[in-house]
Formats: structure tokens, sequence, C-alpha cells
């Protein structure tokens, strides 16, 4: 059974700094592409960034680039999202997502398996 299970969302004040983790089990990890994406309710999910297999290229919505980072340790079958410089249009619920084809990923986001999603709040 495929787990990703998202932790480190909250409430922080526009300018702060969030790390959000997503741990994987029941998956080869090191397999598949890794992929964020948040949703605002009454809006479609947004993707947000995307990190290859092999952690070697990175994928980013325009909106966050010079702000967000995605990384992975497949070692810990973990991908991180830092999120620096934090505006409220940030607020959102984010989730992970893991599918064997990064094109997949960052262009349709009909990714495999989903984590159930954390909250970010930006307060102003």
């Amino acid at each position: 059974q495929v787990q990703l299970v998202e932790s480190g969302g909250g409430l922080v004040q526009a300018g702060g700094s969030l790390r959000l983790s997503c741990a994987g089990s029941g998956l080869t990890f090191s397999s598949y592409a890794m992929g964020w994406f948040r949703q605002v309710p009454g809006k479609e999910r947004e993707f947000v960034a995307a990190v290859s297999r092999s952690g070697s290229d990175t994928y980013y919505v325009d909106s966050v680039k010079g702000r967000f980072t995605v990384s992975r340790n497949n070692a810990k079958n973990t991908v991180y999202l830092q999120m620096n410089s934090l505006k409220p249009e940030d607020t959102a619920v984010y989730y992970c997502a893991a599918d064997l084809s990064i094109r997949v990923v960052t262009y349709s986001g009909g990714c495999a398996y989903w984590g159930q999603g954390t909250q970010v709040t930006v307060s102003s």
C-alpha cells in the first residue's frame, strides 16, 4: 500500500519561511518523479514544483520561482519543499504526488499517488 504523508504546514507571517516534507512508503521511491501541488477552496489544483527521480532536474510554476526550492532524499524516501518569502497568496492546502513520469507530474497533474495534504496559511 502506497502512502505519501506530508508534514510541515502551519501558520506563518508574510515574508516568513516553511519547509514541507513528504515521506513515501510502499513504493520504490527513487523510481518516481515527485511533485508538489496546491489548492484553494473553490479553485482548481495548481502545480507548484517537481523534481526528477534522481533530483537533478527541478521545475517550478512561475509564481514561486526564486522563492521555493524542491529537493529530495531518496535514502530517506522524502521530498521537500522549502518555501521562503511567503506571500498571503501562497495560502493553500499543499499536496505531494508521485508518478513514474515527470511529464505527468509537470504537465497534467494526473499523478498515480497523492498525499492527504497539509495546510499552509500566510498572514498579511
